[in-house]
């Protein structure tokens, strides 16, 4: 007899940039972080909303830009206006964000040590959905999972 009910929602992890987002996702019972898909930007709300019509998303994780003394870099704006819309449109999901610092390295690190052909590692695509599953992957550890 189970001692606790599995979650049955999806933890989803944007890693947001001014041209593409990767995406990355937990399976139902919040184990294993994967890569789903690149978006190009422009094409992430209709993306969310569509994933959200036929999938349950529990929490929004987006990786915050930050700077290694831990205060907003650059493209932090960015990303607190998208946080912004992102709350807005999807009030009953909350939003969490996790610190991307060299997340992005880790990608690379992580898709050579794959395997990885340089071709594809070269695919700022593939990189973009690497690192929004790191992203995810460190959430998930963060809260325990």
């Amino acid at each position: 007899m189970p001692i606790f009910a599995p979650t049955m929602a999806r933890i989803l992890a944007i890693d947001y940039g001014g041209k593409r987002c990767g995406i990355a996702v937990t399976d139902p019972m919040q184990i294993i972080a994967t890569g789903l898909k690149t978006v190009p930007t422009q094409e992430l709300m209709p993306f969310l909303k569509d994933y959200l019509s036929k999938e349950t998303v529990e929490t929004f994780v987006i990786g915050e830009p930050l700077r290694l003394d831990d205060t907003p870099s650059q493209s932090a704006e960015m990303v607190y206006n998208f946080v912004r819309f992102l709350k807005k449109t999807f009030p009953n999901i909350p939003v969490e964000l996790v610190d991307e610092t060299f997340s992005s390295k880790r990608a690379s690190a992580s898709m050579v040590q794959s395997g990885m052909k340089k071709k594809d590692r070269q695919k700022k695509e593939n990189l973009d959905v690497v690192s929004a599953t790191i992203i995810l992957q460190d959430y998930m550890e963060s809260i325990g999972k």
